[in-house]
């Protein structure tokens, strides 16, 4: 008889969400376990090496980025081999939650953490806030957040307006301001496009001896979509895991950026934006010369006519090309 018991490779799309959970149960039980945290909040650990890869997702999120519905991380179980803890949120809740704090604190208590070589810890968003703020609980832990909140406390951020209902959540009390909860870290990296104003500022505030800050000019407001587009995520994640990964590292990584629309488009605008025509048009030429791109092809042909003295007709949307 076949042994169709559901495995890390199972897709899990479609599922409805009872399912779906019990499911990832499931799958998660088969080398681990799988702990609900209150109402809206879950733990799943998978245990496979001596590297451990903590990752902080939302249900909403891993249908939407993974191909099979999974937590992000077990990609990296199967590509490397590592262990993987998963705390995920219904929604962003940024992880301020009682059930969630009493987790972090039991593995405290029963040693958790020493099992392992190495451990890392990952988010983006209010996960890249929890992946920074939790990741006090593994002294010596190296921390990839990308585009971070250091904290939603109005008395501190109240310049951030992108939040305001969620200004209720307790942020002052144990693990709640994340810049200081890295202290502990190995090496923490905060990645973030610093013409995203409020996340740059927010990015600041995490400014350490031992944080690295990676920026991504011009890439918007989705890092963590346009870096896994680029096929750079589990890359990153494999040289923080080994320790290896630096500015210089990064930079190299970040090259795959030249072949990524997203990025190719935002320079182009703001070129266009600065009336920075010439480099607008070798933009332009360089990117048709190498891609099927009709956007950069037809803004080639429109800034040239600009450059002899016509106008140049309105950028089409990115649709178009």
């Amino acid at each position: 008889m076949t042994d169709k018991s559901p495995t890390l490779a199972t897709s899990l799309v479609d599922l409805p969400k009872r399912e779906w959970l019990s499911t990832l149960a499931v799958i998660a039980e088969e080398d681990g376990y799988f702990q609900k945290l209150g109402k809206r909040h879950f733990a799943a650990f998978v245990e496979e090496g001596t590297s451990l890869l903590v990752t902080f997702e939302t249900i909403q999120g891993m249908h939407a980025l993974s191909e099979r519905a999974q937590p992000f991380g077990w990609e990296m179980v199967q590509a490397h081999g590592w262990s993987h803890l998963c705390l995920a949120s219904d929604g962003d809740t940024w992880f301020r939650d009682d059930a969630v704090i009493g987790y972090f604190d039991r593995l405290i208590d029963d040693g958790f953490f020493d099992e392992f070589d190495n451990v890392l810890f990952y988010g983006a968003g209010p996960c890249g806030y929890a992946a920074a703020a939790f990741s006090v609980v593994a002294p010596g832990a190296r921390v990839i957040a990308i585009q971070p909140q250091a904290t939603l406390a109005p008395r501190m951020t109240e310049w951030d307006d992108r939040f305001t209902d969620m200004r209720s959540l307790d942020f002052t009390s144990r693990y709640g301001y994340a810049p200081d909860m890295l202290e502990a870290a190995d090496r923490a990296f905060v990645l973030y496009d610093p013409r995203e104003k409020l996340d740059a500022m927010h990015a600041a505030l995490f400014t350490r001896t031992n944080v690295t800050k990676l920026r991504m000019p011009f890439m918007g407001a989705a890092l963590q979509t346009d870096l896994m587009e680029m096929e750079q995520i589990s890359p990153l994640l494999n040289a923080a895991m080994e320790g290896t990964l630096t500015e210089a590292v990064f930079a190299r990584l970040y090259r795959a950026r030249r072949d990524h629309r997203t990025y190719l488009r935002n320079l182009l605008e703001a070129m266009e934006a600065g009336d920075r025509i010439k480099y607008a048009i070798a933009l332009c030429r360089n990117v048709s010369s190498r891609m099927d791109a009709r956007h950069f092809a037809s803004r080639l042909s429109a800034l040239q006519g600009h450059a002899k003295g016509t106008q140049v007709p309105a950028r089409m949307s990115a649709e178009e090309d």
